[in-house]
C-alpha cells in the first residue's frame, strides 16, 4: 500500500504558479496571466503585479499606448509600468 501511495505522490504534479517576472525601470513586474486578443492583435488582456501588488485584469492597447482599467477608465502607459513591458517584450 505504501508503494502505491509513493507512486501516486510523484505521479500527480501540483499546480505551478507560472508567471513572467522582470525588473523593469526599477520595478519588479510579474505578468500573472495574459491573453492576446484574436480580433485586435495589438491588444492584451493581462493581470500583473507590480512590486508584489496585484492589479486587476486590464486591457493593454499597444497601438495607442493606453490601458483600459476594470472600471472603464483609459490611462496612458507610464514609463515604468507593465504596459511598456508587455508591448516591448511580447509584441514581437
Amino acid at each position: 500500500m505504501s508503494i502505491v501511495l509513493f507512486i501516486f505522490f510523484f505521479a500527480v504534479a501540483p499546480p505551478v504558479a507560472a508567471s513572467f517576472c522582470r525588473n523593469y525601470n526599477g520595478n519588479k513586474i510579474c505578468i500573472l496571466s495574459i491573453k492576446r486578443s484574436a480580433k485586435n492583435y495589438w491588444e492584451y488582456r493581462a493581470e500583473v503585479s507590480i512590486n508584489s501588488v496585484r492589479k486587476p485584469l486590464e486591457i493593454y492597447n499597444c497601438r495607442t499606448q493606453q490601458k483600459i482599467q476594470k472600471n472603464g477608465n483609459i490611462v496612458k502607459f507610464t514609463s515604468n509600468g507593465a504596459g511598456k513591458l508587455i508591448c516591448n517584450v511580447l509584441d514581437k
